[in-house]
């Protein structure tokens, strides 16, 4: 099982097409089981960057967090990461419906899981992790055309999309929140002296 495990996720890294359409039939065990160890691994990495991170900086420094923060952390990764994932495929599925992709949810759904190898292996480490966050997106790609038997542009567009328009819409949050404390805080007035 371990020897399975590493082989995938070392032809996830170094060879996607051909991994991906050798995983084409796989039942839902094999594809859960590599999501959950992938969970755990980012979940446990997370967490031990987040222990030495707190233990680090200044602004936390005195207080005795002690292992609570790593293990929410932990947690919150193995939830969130669980829950986020199947929001991401539903809602990239939804494009590649559209876009012409027939082959079913769950080819999506193994398509984004796959993809976020990279993501969940290295994604961790500070400052480059979001070089692994890309190159997730790409393997979803790849995923998405090799699964969904699209071409690669339709296999683009619908995860660009489904990429851009929750960006789009944060950015609008943000902006209005932003525009909401400003225009909410007094600005204090000086009193003038004759």
């Amino acid at each position: 099982m371990i020897d399975m495990l590493l082989t995938k996720m070392k032809g996830f890294l170094l060879n996607p097409v051909e991994t991906f359409r050798q995983s084409k039939t796989e039942d839902l065990t094999t594809v859960f089981s590599y999501f959950g160890v992938l969970l755990l691994i980012d979940a446990i990495l997370t967490a031990v960057i987040a222990a030495f991170g707190i233990e680090n900086t200044e602004m936390f420094a005195g207080l005795s967090l002690g292992v609570a923060v790593p293990i929410l952390v932990f947690f919150m990764m193995l939830i969130g990461g669980f829950i986020v994932t199947f929001i991401l495929a539903a809602w990239i599925h939804l494009w590649v419906y559209i876009l012409g992709g027939r082959k079913g949810i769950m080819q999506t759904v193994n398509a984004v899981i796959y993809g976020s190898t990279p993501r969940m292996l290295l994604g961790w480490i500070p400052f480059i992790g979001i070089i692994f966050l890309l190159w997730s997106l790409v393997l979803s790609v790849l995923g998405i055309r090799e699964l969904q038997e699209l071409s690669t542009g339709k296999a683009i567009l619908a995860v660009v999309i489904a990429v851009i328009i929750p960006l789009i819409l944060l950015v609008l949050l943000a902006a209005w929140l932003y525009s909401s404390v400003m225009t909410v805080t007094a600005v204090p007035v000086v009193p003038a002296y004759s």
